[in-house]
């Protein structure tokens, strides 16, 4: 495990280093915990105006990853080994996608953790994910 925690601002800058696709920006992290902010753009939209499963997959599987980084350091070779999603209401269109992470498990190996999303600015999730982790031995 790393010595010292990894920050929010160090995680987003990781993010768009080792996957320039990544839009989300993480805002905080601690307490085996992450918070992942993802700008909604058109090309997130699906028909009938919500916005789409893989969207939120993405903002839950980032959200997981930012947590377990920020407790063991830049491990990029982290992997998510299983991710369940259960979505429960129509996302707002218009506003960013908010990934609330808390660890249940950070072992050695594995981790899991589990990921409310929310519309920003609404305090009833649109979906819940849980998630694991395959954490690389060390050398």
């Amino acid at each position: 495990m790393a010595d010292t925690a990894v920050t929010a601002a160090e995680l987003t800058t990781f993010f768009r280093r080792e996957f320039p696709q990544s839009r989300g920006i993480v805002e905080k992290v601690g307490g085996q915990s992450a918070t992942m902010r993802l700008p909604v753009g058109d090309g997130d939209l699906r028909p009938g105006g919500t916005i789409s499963g893989p969207t939120l997959m993405l903002v839950a599987d980032s959200a997981l990853y930012a947590a377990i980084l920020s407790e063991i350091g830049l491990v990029a070779l982290a992997v998510t080994t299983n991710l369940n999603i259960n979505f429960l209401r129509k996302p707002a269109a218009g506003k960013d996608i908010i990934g609330v992470c808390k660890l249940i498990k950070l072992g050695k190996l594995l981790a899991v953790g589990e990921v409310a999303i929310y519309s920003d600015g609404d305090d009833q999730p649109v979906a819940h994910a849980t998630g694991t982790y395959a954490i690389p031995p060390q050398r």
